[in-house]
């Protein structure tokens, strides 16, 4: 989930969809947000409840490996985006269009309404990633803690990247540079927004799974479908939300997509045969 984060285009929700844990993760996510909501409001044993039906045995190791993935893969991701795009665009294709398939199946009564609701989610995402920002140069402090609070809300998204979202704000130069020279003073505030953030949403998105599981969904896998535009190797990798038409050795990202949509289709066939027997 952190090395799909750092990428432009691509959601550490999709990653999590892809290995099943995702409703799993927006719930602990929420208990968290209550429990520091109860810290906040000097309710400390209804926080040290809310602290109990954590799923800790997901969310420890999973923290650990969105860090060590962030700092350690930063670089070498921006690195194989700048020398291999097409090919890199490519494979990402190929992961976020078997999420959608995984993600469809997660639909407890598939019915045409779901349909609709996937194409008409699809095709405003598609719109919304036509639009891009500048980049900013010296952001504030303010602006700092919002482009946080944004971008995480997307990071639990499947088919929603924060990273691109940073990058319509005019932040994602800024915040990799960030990332890159350790500037902590910066960090932080971007942490603390991304906290705020992620308080406020994962009760809303707990909540709405809870109550219209099907619906969001269904529009979960419009996001995927949708976020497509980036995703499209032609022209320039996920660095372009143009879609032109394949050039050059246009085997390359294609066989790299349809390999990586293979491996995470047998996985989850696997997966699923093995929690049945």
């Amino acid at each position: 989930m952190g090395s799909a984060d750092v990428v432009p285009g691509v959601s550490g929700g999709t990653i999590a969809v892809l290995v099943g844990i995702y409703e799993r993760l927006v719930h602990a996510i929420s208990m968290a947000s209550k429990a520091l909501g109860n810290v906040v409001r000097l309710r400390f044993r209804e926080a040290g409840q809310r602290l109990r039906e954590i799923d800790w045995g997901l969310i420890l190791p999973l923290l650990i490996g969105i860090g060590v993935a962030i700092f350690t893969l930063a670089s070498v991701i921006s690195t194989l985006l700048d020398d291999h795009p097409e090919a890199m665009a490519g494979l990402f294709t190929g992961l976020v269009a078997a999420s959608a398939w995984v993600a469809w199946r997660m639909i407890r009564r598939p019915h045409a309404a779901s349909g609709v609701i996937v194409v008409v989610v699809a095709v405003a995402f598609f719109l919304l990633l036509g639009l891009k920002g500048g980049a900013v140069a010296d952001p504030s402090w303010i602006a700092i803690f919002g482009a946080g609070a944004i971008a995480i809300c997307a990071m639990i998204l499947p088919g929603i990247s924060g990273s691109f979202l940073l990058l319509m704000l005019g932040m994602y130069d800024f915040i990799i540079n960030a990332v890159d020279g350790r500037d902590f003073p910066v960090l932080g505030v971007f942490a603390l927004g991304c906290l705020v953030g992620i308080v406020l949403f994962s009760q809303v998105l707990d909540w709405a799974l809870s109550a219209y599981h099907d619906i969001v969904v269904a529009a979960m896998v419009g996001l995927l479908i949708g976020s497509f535009r980036v995703l499209w190797p032609w022209p320039g990798g996920v660095d372009s939300t143009e879609v032109g038409a394949p050039t050059g050795n246009w085997y390359a990202p294609v066989l790299l997509g349809l390999v990586a949509a293979a491996v995470v289709v047998g996985i989850t066939l696997v997966v699923e045969r093995r929690s049945t027997a």
